[in-house]
């Protein structure tokens, strides 16, 4: 039973990864309006008339929905095997409520005309929905773990876990703003990199001002993400699960200035310009699922200190 739901809390994890780039990927290509204002059919049909953005937008609305299915049954199957107060079945329930206000934001999309403020926020539900199904891949697989030892009142201070919250509260922001200039399409606004326009501060106005915004706050995020590294290392390197997190999430933030980078530069190659940018997308969705798995276990490990690793001392 135990391999089963192992088995499927990553089946779901993999299926909202699957969901989320289909989605990037719909924005990227200009596809939403492949079908039309037609929802959940395209152009009125089941099966749509083959044409490059509606096969893009109905094989994400397909993906979706079978996964939505998936999050509905696993939501079933972790409240059968641990309870509704389970961590597991809080995991579940969380990627099924926001999978859920995902499909809404998706039909209204494509029913009615939506701001850019709007679709910015379509993407950022995606990312907490596939944040949920890492946590509950996480708190299954360690269910079956043997429990952690050696307990200590304080082993995670309070002044680390805001800075944790902080630090994924922040990346949130710099994802919205992301995704804000990507439907507003003013990623045009700075070109060139790491100068915008060939200015370290240029002429802030209309695209350059929503493009040099989201720099700013993507070398912020750096500042933020390295800090927390340090942090981590110089007071927690004991507990090897924050050690371990606290350099991914070094590792991907730099990924993803590169990421960065390179969009600025293939933006006149559309081929590669689109890979690019999927993979941006995916880099900075993997970061702020790091973060808010590092954000459960500071407030878990608050009186909770793990035993040490093989050849540590105690």
């Amino acid at each position: 039973m135990q391999s089963f739901l192992k088995r499927l809390a990553f089946a779901n994890a993999i299926g909202m990864f699957l969901v989320l780039i289909g989605g990037a990927l719909v924005t990227k290509t200009e596809s939403g309006r492949g079908c039309g204002d037609d929802w959940p059919l395209c152009n009125g049909r089941f099966v749509p008339a083959y044409t490059l953005e509606s096969m893009i937008e109905y094989s994400h609305r397909f993906v979706s929905g079978i996964v939505g299915i998936l999050v509905l049954v696993t939501a079933v199957a972790m409240y059968r095997a641990y309870g509704r107060r389970s961590e597991p079945f809080a995991y579940a329930l969380g990627s099924l409520v926001f999978t859920g206000i995902q499909a809404v934001l998706g039909a209204m999309a494509v029913k009615w005309e939506q701001s850019a403020a709007v679709m910015a926020l379509h993407f950022g539900i995606s990312m907490v929905a596939l944040a949920f199904t890492l946590l509950l891949a996480a708190a299954v697989w360690r269910s079956a773990s043997p429990p952690e030892r050696n307990v200590l009142s304080g082993a995670v201070k309070p002044g680390f876990r805001r800075y944790v919250w902080f630090a994924t509260l922040y990346s949130y922001v710099v994802v919205y703003i992301g995704a804000y200039v990507r439907h507003t399409e003013s990623h045009s606004g700075c070109s060139g990199w790491p100068l915008c326009n060939g200015a370290l501060v240029p002429e802030l106005s209309g695209p350059t001002l929503i493009a040099f915004a989201h720099r700013i706050a993507a070398v912020l995020l750096f500042a933020v993400i390295f800090i927390l590294f340090v942090l981590t290392r110089k007071n927690y390197g004991h507990i090897s699960e924050l050690r371990l997190t606290s350099g991914l999430s070094l590792l991907f933030i730099t990924l993803q200035v590169m990421s960065g980078g390179l969009i600025a530069y293939t933006i006149g190659n559309q081929e590669v310009y689109i890979f690019v940018s999927l993979l941006h997308s995916a880099i900075i969705s993997t970061l702020f699922a790091l973060l808010s798995y590092m954000s459960i276990r500071v407030w878990q490990l608050r009186g909770t200190r793990q035993a040490p690793d093989r050849g540590e001392r105690m």
